[in-house]
């Protein structure tokens, strides 16, 4: 069809270029003249093209149409109009000139909310459902036969912008499209509106839009939604007019900390909290809103109400100064009626409309991907010196706008003063248990308190869970570009690069692991977790398949690798941070978002990892930290309905409770890391000096609290008795203390419970006969030290030989010389298969012994030897799924088929 389309804005424009796609002929584009020297985009695009365009300020003239421009208009030809968003009185000469005569888009479902202010009216009123009407024109306002419609709900906190972004808009330009469409067709239908129901509401405007406090909260949320972002919703505060923006309904059962602020009229004072401003409707009951617009134009963060002023201005480095005139050329593209762009050049005063923002936010991407602008940055920083400086303070990682509040735990140790948070951090912040609850966390080398810690309750995890859910559906994470999320986590590894002495010293007296030892595997592999991952968000990607089968054979088949959503990931007490890094490295890499439950004794690496977390950027609910009990936050994590992955290391016990509350509660995908019996087969053909140490590491590595620890060596006959001699010689040098002490070989178990474990299980080897060559018992001092045992003589039918320590435990059986196959049918003899090595130097025999090996871990002629680029992850019941490496992602990811007929 030959059509014409009267209207204007980026919504015009879309539906002109959709048209376009469709195979009509758009004849003439009838648009506003130019503002300040700028065409609207429709003009802009159909100039591109080529199509005539007619930029007439007015139809009309006095009640009467223009002549010359109704001419100009019937000269295209057109035999449909289309208006997709008109801000101008259209003659009905015009209207119904075409053979086709016009069709109109109304963001509104008909006849509800006629008038030009519908989106607002449909937010005031509190409407659950909204959506957009397509209509034919007719000389009434809004009231001509309905074409076609589509609806939406309403979310509680929707803006103007939000449900114009998420439905109205793009819908709004398919149904526009589709309903043209229909017309071509010959099967368009022109139902008339009912009576019943229909509203007409005037227009808002800035005088008509002032708030009325003598409401209920949710009244005055929907007002000051319903207002956001135009006109805007004000207030008298402090003797000046106060816009508000942001408006969401807050829990009533949360309490309110902040500073007050008289607001005239309304019943009771607002509270200026960290997180807002607070406001309470004459119910009782709250609002939070989150930016204040002042009569100047300026923005800020409600939460800065009270602060004094400005920050001090920054120096830019020469980096910066370049970035900076990028920008100032950027500026000056938009603002082409502004001669130079100054320090002082306002933007909004200079003419830039919200379509503007919109370009510079992007334009800001192309140019610095780190830096990630909201468009409410640019209405909060107007003038181009503040604009300049609040990015480059986003990207130092500087930005403060929302200041992180630590109440943190402070001790001068190690020579340097270490500073612990100690509450729960859920949705960016930290935060009080329910009801005040707390523990202690005990230091295992002397046995003392170190700080009480907030215990979480279940009313926690659903707050945790309810953020991490927002933040991955709703927030900045899970739209964010694959590359920029790889930068934060990045960001993030250099953080705790910068404070890896302070994390290994929290480390050290929270888990009882020598500093040393913290420094390198403790604190550095998770460094280097989090950088590999980092590297891999902007490399996940599906595949394209042929089929065959599916007739006729024009299709395509391809795959798309996609984040699960809300994960829950619970740790062990042995590795705290590495554990953690482990886990949620790849998790977060994927693009989900994470609530995490520390081991109980050992949470405050966790939380410190959650402070450098907000600190690098990472958005309000990407991350969450639980510490508290397994049987109630753990068991909730297991059971909740929003939570879609939990990775889980642990016992076997655990473990296999946590699987069946998966599947019980909603089917969660599931990976375990489990219990461990991990053989370690020694060949008389070694190198003997390597396997000694080795061994010894095998075993005693971070006091035996190992995961993969070798449970149980089995030395050929002819070299056992040489192999115990030289370990018992090393053990005797090994040094046992305090684990700050960098001389320190062996620090204290884990807890007491531990080693109340740890001696019943030596004591039970001892009864069934095993030769207890050293060790055995606790090392008489304050703290959890159990000295490091060598057990000989150990049958195949014994507990030790079966069950692991899970400490500083070695645990040798001899083999006969020659009989491979019978120490490899002993070394599986096991329910457990996570880890497993080999020494010899016969190449032939290693590879034949490590392919018979059932376990997922295999070393030939080391051990311990984890790398982040290689898969750790066990057999039968040892778990499944994997850790590290690529691997590790498929365990965040879901993958979806997409086959499409062309």
């Amino acid at each position: 069809m030959k059509i014409a389309v009267i209207g204007q804005s980026l919504f015009g424009q879309e539906v002109y270029k959709e048209l376009r796609t469709d195979g009509h002929t758009i004849v003439g584009v009838f648009t506003i003249p130019d503002k300040d020297g700028k065409a609207d985009p429709l003009a802009t695009e159909a100039e591109k093209d080529g199509v005539p365009v007619f930029k007439f300020p007015r139809w009309r003239l006095k009640g009467q149409a223009i002549q010359e421009v109704v001419t100009q208009y019937k000269a295209t030809g057109a035999e449909l109009n289309v208006l997709p968003f008109c801000s101008q009185f259209i003659p009905m000469e015009v209207i119904d000139h075409p053979r086709h005569g016009s069709i109109i888009y109304h963001p509104s479902l008909l006849p509800r909310h006629r008038g030009a202010s519908a989106i607002n009216w449909t937010l005031i009123h509190g409407d659950k459902k909204g959506g957009f009407t397509v209509f034919w024109a007719d000389d009434g306002l809004d009231t001509g036969p309905i074409l076609l419609q589509r609806e939406c709900d309403v979310e509680p906190n929707d803006t103007v912008n939000t449900i114009y972004k998420r439905f109205l808009f793009p819908e709004g330009v398919k149904g526009t499209v589709e309903a043209v469409r229909l017309i071509a067709e010959g099967k368009a239908p022109k139902i008339t509106q009912p009576a019943e129901g229909a509203t007409y509401e005037c227009i808002q405007k800035k005088d008509n839009a002032k708030i009325d406090w003598n409401q209920s909260a949710e009244v005055l949320h929907n007002w000051i939604r319903g207002n956001d972002k135009v006109p805007g919703a004000w207030a008298e505060v402090d003797g000046q007019k106060v816009t508000f923006y942001g408006s969401s309904l807050v829990d009533n059962g949360t309490a309110v900390n902040g500073q007050p602020l008289e607001i005239p009229g309304a019943s009771q004072p607002g509270i200026v909290t960290k997180s807002g401003l607070v406001l309470f409707g004459n119910d009782g009951k709250t609002l939070l809103v989150k930016n204040l617009q002042f009569e100047d134009g300026k923005m800020i963060a409600a939460a800065q109400y009270f602060r004094s002023g400005s920050s001090a201005a920054v120096e830019l480095t020469e980096e910066e100064k370049t970035f900076a005139e990028q920008m100032r050329a950027v500026w000056q593209s938009i603002l082409s009626n502004v001669s130079q762009i100054e320090d002082s050049t306002d933007f909004f005063k200079s003419g830039a409309a919200s379509m503007d923002v919109v370009r510079l936010v992007e334009e800001v991407k192309l140019r610095a991907s780190s830096c990630q602008l909201q468009n409410e940055d640019v209405y909060m920083n107007t003038t181009f010196q503040d604009f300049i400086q609040m990015c480059v303070r986003k990207l130092r990682g500087e930005d403060d706008e929302e200041e992180l509040v630590v109440d943190y735990v402070e001790k001068n140790i190690n020579n340097m003063t270490i500073k612990m948070p100690h509450q729960l951090f859920i949705n960016g912040e930290f935060v009080d248990a329910e009801g005040g609850k707390t523990y202690k966390t005990i230091n295992p080398t002397d046995g003392t308190a170190i700080c009480d810690v907030s215990l979480a309750q279940i009313s926690d995890v659903d707050r945790a869970v309810a953020a991490a859910k927002e933040a991955f559906e709703e927030g900045e994470w899970g739209k964010m570009n694959p590359r920029d999320r790889g930068r934060l986590i990045y960001r993030l590894a250099d953080l705790m690069e910068e404070h890896q002495e302070e994390l290994a010293t929290i480390e050290a007296i929270d888990s009882g692991a020598v500093y040393t030892l913290a420094l390198k595997t403790h604190v550095g592999m998770s460094i280097q977790t989090f950088r590999y991952f980092a590297g891999w968000c902007d490399k996940i990607q599906g595949s394209t398949i042929p089929i065959n089968q599916a007739r006729p054979n024009r299709n395509l088949t391809f795959t798309k690798k996609e984040p699960m959503g809300v994960c829950a990931i619970v740790i062990p007490w042995n590795y705290p941070l590495m554990m953690l890094a482990w886990k949620t490295a790849a998790c977060l890499a994927a693009g989900n978002t994470v609530v995490l439950k520390p081991a109980q004794v050992t949470p405050l690496t966790a939380l410190k990892f959650a402070e450098l977390a907000a600190r690098a950027g990472l958005p309000k609910g990407v991350i969450n930290i639980l510490p508290g009990s397994g049987a109630l936050v753990g068991q909730r994590l297991s059971d909740h309905p929003d939570v879609r992955k939990l990775g889980f290391t642990g016992s076997t016990e655990i473990g296999k409770h946590i699987m069946k509350s998966c599947a019980v509660s909603n089917v969660k995908k599931v990976s375990l890391e489990l219990g461990g019996k991990s053989p370690l087969i020694i060949f008389s053909d070694c190198e003997m000096d390597k396997a000694v140490r080795m061994g010894m590491s095998s075993v005693f590595f971070n006091k035996g609290e190992n995961c993969i620890a070798a449970g149980r060596l089995f030395v050929e006959d002819s070299i056992h008795d040489l192999f115990v001699q030289k370990v018992v010689e090393e053990v005797k040098k090994m040094k046992i203390g305090d684990p700050l002490d960098r001389s320190t070989d062996h620090g204290p178990q884990n807890h007491k419970a531990h080693l109340d474990k740890l001696v019943e299980y030596c004591q039970t080897g001892v009864k069934e006969g095993a030769t207890l060559v050293c060790g055995g018992r606790q090392v008489q001092r304050p703290g959890f030290f159990f000295e490091p045992t060598v057990f000989t003589d150990v049958q195949d039918h014994m507990y030790i030989a079966k069950e692991e320590s899970f400490g500083p435990v070695m645990i040798i059986s001899k083999f006969k010389s020659g009989e491979v196959d019978d120490v490899l049918r002993r070394a599986n003899a096991t329910e457990y298969g996570l880890a497993s090595g080999v020494f010899t130097r016969d190449i032939s025999k290693a590879l034949y012994v490590s392919e018979r090996l059932n376990a997922g871990t295999v070393f030939v002629n080391t051990y311990n030897k984890t790398d982040v680029a290689a898969p750790f992850g066990g057999f039968k019941q040892s778990g499944f799924g994997k850790d590290l490496g690529q691997e590790a992602l498929n365990e965040y990811l879901k993958t979806k088929a997409v086959t499409i007929e062309y």
